[in-house]
Order: structure tokens, then sequence, then C-alpha cells
């Protein structure tokens, strides 16, 4: 079954992950990882032309895309940010609000502190994901909860994105794998980003 095929990956890349020293090993497990180079992804996602073009961006709220989270914020573009499991919907983020305060902005804490409840989806230009493992056909595979399905649906029903929108995620070089099984509501991303390099989907 790809539930049982899934969690056998999710181990698999965990345990790659733990042991060529890529993210912190007690933080690493049952989680989107951070990982080693997650800060020069992000930088090289802030150089793509789907980058220049969005005003205002959705992001997941894991630690690997904090900074993409904070260079959003910087650069002047509204952030949209998922809380943790939904459990509190989702947090809009206006860079006009935290000029000097960015940094702790992109954090989950800081996020609750500056950020308001979002009402209203606006449209969205640019979706960024974080993943356990992801194959060059599009798919991801997350952390298990299917939180990042429910976010891109209910981005689709409020007509915040389109099949068009660029939906990105930001991954070590180790977690791109040569497949990974899906289930029919698993929704697919367009755009890796590597410390290495951008894959366009």
């Amino acid at each position: 079954m790809s539930v049982d095929a899934k969690k056998k990956l999710r181990e698999k890349i965990w345990n790659d992950l733990k042991e060529n020293q890529i993210t912190n090993p007690r933080r690493t497990y049952g989680r989107i990882p951070r990982f080693k180079g997650a800060m020069k992804a992000a930088s090289r996602l802030r150089k793509t032309i789907e980058w220049d073009d969005s005003s205002i961006i959705f992001c997941s709220p894991d630690s690997a895309q904090r900074e993409t989270r904070e260079y959003a914020l910087l650069d002047g573009k509204k952030l949209i940010m998922a809380s943790p499991k939904l459990e509190k919907g989702y947090l809009e983020i206006n860079p006009q609000d935290v000029i000097n305060h960015a940094k702790m902005a992109s954090t989950i804490k800081g996020a609750f502190k500056y950020g308001n409840t979002l009402k209203e989806f606006p449209q969205v230009d640019l979706v960024v994901e974080g993943s356990v493992a992801v194959d060059l056909s599009g798919r991801r595979l997350g952390k298990g909860g299917g939180y990042a399905d429910q976010e891109l649906e209910h981005l689709l029903k409020e007509n915040a994105i389109t099949s068009k929108t660029t939906v990105a995620t930001t991954v070590h070089e180790n977690q791109i794998v040569n497949e990974i099984p899906t289930e029919p509501h698993d929704k697919r991303i367009n755009m890796i980003i590597t410390p290495q390099r951008v894959i366009r989907i």
C-alpha cells in the first residue's frame, strides 16, 4: 500500500539525513527536517524570477523554510503562513509592520506576535511548502499529517491559487528520490530548490 511505502520512505530519508549529519539528530524524525544549507536554498529561491514576480507568498511554518519567510518580509512581500498543524488557521504578516523585526516575525512565535489571523485569502503568487522528500516528477512526501495537501486544497478552493501557480519546496539534495508513492489526494509541486540548484518541473 502507498501508506506503508510512504512510511518506509520517510524513515529511510530521516535515517540518511541523520547518518550523514545533514540535520540535527534530535530534530529529524517525525517532522519536516531543517537541513544543512537551508539558508543557501532560500537564497537561491530568492534569486529566481518566480520570486521577483511575487508580491504575496504563502509558506509553511516548518523550520527549514524560516529564511524563506524572512526574505519574503525583507523584500517587502506580504507573507501568509499556515499555523502549525493548521490548529489556528492562517496568519498574515505585512512587511511594513515588521521592518526591524523580520527575523523574529519569520518564526512561529513571532508570526503570532506580529501577524493577524487571515480572514480572506488574497491572490497568492508563490507557494513554498516543506518536504521530507520529493521526486523529479513533482511528487512530494510530507511528515505524514497531510497538512500541505490541506493547505493547497484550501488555497485552490478559495481561488487564491490556480493550477499554474508556482508551488515550490526547498530541500537538501539527499531528499530528492527516484519516485514517491502517491495517493489520490496528494498534491504536486512544480519547483524544487536545493542549496546547489533550481529544478523547474
